[in-house]
């Protein structure tokens, strides 16, 4: 089963992931095309990126900024997030179902370890609400390694869905300033998220070695 779903996802990345993202590269083209496909076009952005999160090594940034550009901040966000939570529980089932085997077919062992921690700090859902609202910290990664511990399904899907929201609101209200040319507003939306995210990935990696010479 594992080494099926490790082909089914080495296909889908490349098949469906490259021409996915190139797509999202090119808003005023994925624009034109939402706007072709109506309701259609909606659904099948929220399944590309039920497909990012499934796929950890596809990109999933040029997906949120996309889907801002695309459908507006409100729209981009909805969509945006209801295919990453659907994404996320779909990781969180399938991990469940076949545990390390299946997650070290997209990260290496050393960086699971970084993680260990989860498993048995009293802090855990603490420090989860704080990476996953952050932008630029592995939100994929997390979303696999968070299956291998024994958090409940319950508090699982309300911190990949409410503490995930800052982090994608951000990329979706840049994109939707490009899409209305409205560039000032665009470079300081994607400067302060640059700025977060640096911030972001020295708190995550401050994190994982605090919580390494701890163990």
């Amino acid at each position: 089963a594992i080494v099926i779903f490790v082909l089914l996802s080495a296909a889908l990345a490349w098949f469906a992931g490259r021409p996915m993202v190139r797509f999202a590269r090119e808003p005023e083209a994925f624009r034109q095309w939402v706007a072709g496909h109506g309701v259609w076009g909606m659904a099948a952005y929220a399944g590309m990126v039920f497909l990012q999160v499934l796929v950890a090594i596809i990109p999933g940034e040029p997906l949120e900024i996309a889907g801002g550009y695309a459908f507006g901040a409100v729209w981009g966000t909805v969509l945006c997030l209801l295919g990453s939570i659907l994404g996320s529980v779909a990781v969180f089932a399938v991990v469940r179902k076949w545990g390390i085997p299946l997650v070290e077919v997209f990260f290496p062992r050393e960086k699971l370890e970084k993680l260990s921690f989860l498993r048995t700090s009293p802090k855990r859902t603490a420090l989860l609400w704080l990476v996953f609202t952050v932008p630029g910290t592995p939100k994929d990664l997390l979303t696999y390694a968070v299956g291998l511990t024994d958090i409940k399904f319950s508090r699982f899907l309300l911190i990949v869905s409410v503490a995930r929201f800052p982090s994608v609101i951000t990329s979706t209200i840049g994109g939707s300033a490009l899409g209305m040319a409205n560039y000032k507003f665009a470079i300081i939306v994607f400067a302060l998220t640059a700025v977060i995210s640096l911030a972001g990935i020295a708190i995550y990696n401050y994190i994982c070695r605090k919580k390494g010479k701890n163990e």
